[in-house]
C-alpha cells in the first residue's frame, strides 16, 4: 500500500463523485472519462474502482448515517462536502482504514476542494461516526 498513491486515488475519486453527484450519470460511466480525460498517474487505480463502487453500491445506507450526524438535511449539504462525506463514510464502514487516517484525508480533501471552513464541518461529522479506540 503506498499512501500517495491512496490520497491521488482519493482525489480523483472525490472527484468523481461529485461528477457523478451533479450529473446523475451511471458511476460506470463516470469511471471510464475519468479513466481515460484524468491523469491517473500516481495513482492507486484499484482503491479508486473499489471507492466508486462503493459508494455508488452503498449510497443510501451512507446517506442515512450521514444525515443522523449532520445538523441540516443531506441535500442541503453542499455538494463537494457530500462527496467527501460520502468517502470517508464508505471507507469508515466497509474498509480496514484507521479512523484517524480518514478523517485527517477528508479534512485535507476538504481543504482542498471545498470551502474555507468545509474541512471543520467534514471533521465534526466523522469524528461523530468514527469508532473510539
Amino acid at each position: 500500500m503506498n499512501p500517495k498513491a491512496r490520497r491521488k486515488a482519493r482525489e480523483l475519486a472525490v472527484q468523481a463523485i461529485y461528477s457523478w453527484q451533479l450529473s446523475g450519470d451511471p458511476m460506470a460511466e463516470v469511471e471510464v472519462h475519468f479513466m481515460t480525460d484524468q491523469d491517473m498517474d500516481g495513482a492507486d487505480i484499484e482503491y479508486f474502482r473499489e471507492l466508486l463502487s462503493g459508494v455508488a453500491s452503498q449510497v443510501k445506507s451512507l446517506d442515512a448515517r450521514l444525515s443522523a450526524l449532520t445538523s441540516r438535511p443531506l441535500d442541503e449539504v453542499d455538494q463537494i462536502d457530500k462527496a467527501i462525506l460520502r468517502l470517508a463514510a464508505y471507507e469508515l464502514s466497509a474498509r480496514q482504514t484507521p479512523y484517524k487516517v480518514v478523517i485527517n484525508e477528508a479534512i485535507e480533501l476538504a481543504k482542498v476542494f471545498a470551502s474555507d471552513d468545509s474541512h471543520k464541518f467534514v471533521n465534526g461529522v466523522l469524528d461523530q461516526m468514527a469508532p473510539r479506540a
